[in-house]
Order: C-alpha cells, then sequence, then structure tokens
C-alpha cells in the first residue's frame, strides 16, 4: 500500500493523488496538516527519500521566513521544527515500503507504481 502525507489544499498534492487513484493503487491519505508525522516518521521519510531535513522545507512560506530564514541548524533541529511546524514540510510525499518520492512534479511517483 501507498502512504500520501497530503494537503488538500495544494494542487500538486491533488495531483499526485489523483494519478495514485487513477493506477489503481490502494493509498493510505494522510493529511499531514492535522496530523503531523513524530519525528521519529520525519527521520524515516527523510532516509526514504535520500534527502536532508534542510533539503525538504518549504523556504516561501511565512513562518520560515520569519522565524527560520538564515539560521544554522543541526538536522535534528530541522527536524524538530519541521514536527511543531508541519505547513514548512514539502509535499506531497508518497512512500511505499522503503521508498518514497516527492510529488514535484506529481509525475515523480510513476516510479512506485
Amino acid at each position: 500500500m501507498l502512504k500520501i502525507y497530503h494537503n488538500n489544499r495544494c494542487s500538486k498534492s491533488r495531483q499526485t493523488l489523483a494519478l495514485l487513484n487513477e493506477a489503481g493503487q490502494e493509498v493510505e491519505v494522510i493529511e499531514y496538516l492535522k496530523t503531523p508525522p513524530t519525528a521519529e516518521e520525519l527521520r524515516d521519510i527523510l532516509k526514504k527519500l535520500n534527502m536532508k531535513p534542510v533539503q525538504l522545507l518549504r523556504k516561501g512560506e511565512a513562518v520560515y521566513k520569519e522565524q527560520f530564514n538564515g539560521k544554522q541548524l543541526s538536522d535534528d533541529e530541522w527536524i524538530q521544527v519541521m514536527v511543531e511546524n508541519p505547513v514548512l514540510i514539502e509535499r506531497p510525499i508518497v512512500v511505499k515500503d522503503n521508498k518514497a518520492v516527492l510529488g514535484r512534479p506529481p509525475e515523480n511517483v510513476q516510479v512506485l507504481l
């Protein structure tokens, strides 16, 4: 089963979910703004994405610009920032087994199908 960390207000997230549904995939939808991942879940996702926490940040968000722009934090500190401010997590993230992709562009998920 696939898991998508989804924000319904995001067009890329909706497009990615539509691609998964059109492919007939069973998908667990996690609305991460309502149910943010824990620090441990985020570490696991980052490992599957093969990304550093700073690479998963939405740097255009107001909270980033106002509170974190220019700050040099450790990986663990950035993970904690994302746990406390899930709006800063880039979306959508699709996870299947030991792999994950960022649905930007949505076609990126094809590698998991």
